[in-house]
């Protein structure tokens, strides 16, 4: 009977607290449709696209529990890189391999990484997210944790719809909101993506342009083809902890091959060049539980931190890179 009382308590306060948060939300749904109009979006796209935004539960829950947050660097850059994961995008490769060719010639960037990206992002297309976009941003907007971030991402949403760049009727994705075959966020849409096959839309689920988009996005930020992104390493135990970089945030203390080389167990055993400015990583150390702080290693050189740039996680950053060498071996 206690346990029962217990259970229909719990219950309660879970019901009474998420009933407390929409009311807030519905609080902060009607300034930030003002805050919006004050923007400059059309005062009807803004009624139009915000009548239907919900608070979301679920995506606070995701928000709260990303595998990059809790996966050791092995089980997260196995479960993205597979066999079975290279076989899925040579099907694609060959089913599209005129059009990926000639981005790859056209932007210099190489199409296993277009793969690898695509790959890992939504499976090849396969997982696109069943999301409304506008609910998941404005929750993430709603919520403390990130709220400028996402309040900002949500006003540009509004104002590529505005502005007819993109569809309102397509706006389905993930849960924090971003959208397409590459997973672009608002803001990324907004500063890269382009209308590849020139039909006045842009369209992220389509292979032209969201292969293309994807291409001018690393092309701008300064991808160098044919570059490394990093090598697997083992560390000397005398190696100063200044030199090791456990946070995606702030890669620090940047220096030449031939100065890191020391520190460097398997440095004989590694191709670089001695003057290629790297950095060392160890991306277990403040998430895993106990974890070795040596190990596992990695130098990181500069077209790795690029793909920090479209998704600041060491692991992600790590999986993208590890499936494109495994294309490239297939391709």
């Amino acid at each position: 009977m206690f346990k029962l009382f217990i259970n229909s308590f719990v219950l309660y306060l879970l019901i009474s607290v998420q009933s407390f948060a929409k009311e807030e939300f519905n609080i902060w749904l009607k300034d930030f449709q003002i805050k919006a109009i004050n923007s400059g979006v059309s005062e009807n796209v803004v009624k139009e696209i915000m009548s239907g935004a919900k608070f979301l539960p679920k995506v606070i829950e995701y928000d709260r529990y990303q595998p990059e947050f809790y996966e050791d660097t092995f089980t997260y850059i196995k479960k993205r890189t597979s066999s079975r994961k290279v076989r899925e995008g040579l099907k694609l490769y060959k089913k599209e391999k005129f059009i990926i060719e000639t981005i790859e010639k056209e932007f210099d960037v190489e199409k296993e990484l277009l793969l690898a990206l695509m790959g890992i992002e939504t499976n090849f297309g396969k997982y696109l997210g069943k999301m409304d976009i506008i609910s998941s941003l404005a929750t993430l907007s709603f919520d403390k944790r990130r709220s400028n971030f996402f309040t900002q991402e949500l006003l540009i949403l509004l104002k590529l719809v505005d502005k007819k760049i993109i569809s309102k009727e397509i706006l389905y994705g993930s849960w924090a909101g971003a959208f397409g075959n590459f997973q672009f966020m608002p803001r990324t849409i907004r500063n890269y993506a382009i209308d590849y096959n020139k039909n006045e839309t842009i369209e992220l689920k389509k292979i032209e342009d969201s292969f293309a988009s994807a291409a001018n996005y690393l092309k701008t930020i300064g991808w160098k083809k044919n570059q490394p992104c990093f090598f697997k390493i083992e560390l000397q135990e005398n190696i100063p902890k200044k030199y090791l970089n456990s946070s995606a945030r702030n890669i620090k203390n940047k220096k030449k091959i031939k100065f890191l080389k020391k520190y460097i167990k398997n440095f004989d055993g590694l191709n670089i060049n001695e003057n290629i400015v790297a950095a060392i990583i160890i991306p277990d150390k403040d998430i895993i539980p106990g974890a070795e702080t040596l190990s596992p290693a990695y130098i990181i050189f500069e077209n790795y931190e690029k793909i920090l740039n479209w998704n600041r996680s060491l692991r992600f950053a790590l999986a993208v890179c590890t499936l494109k060498e495994n294309f490239k071996n297939e391709i």
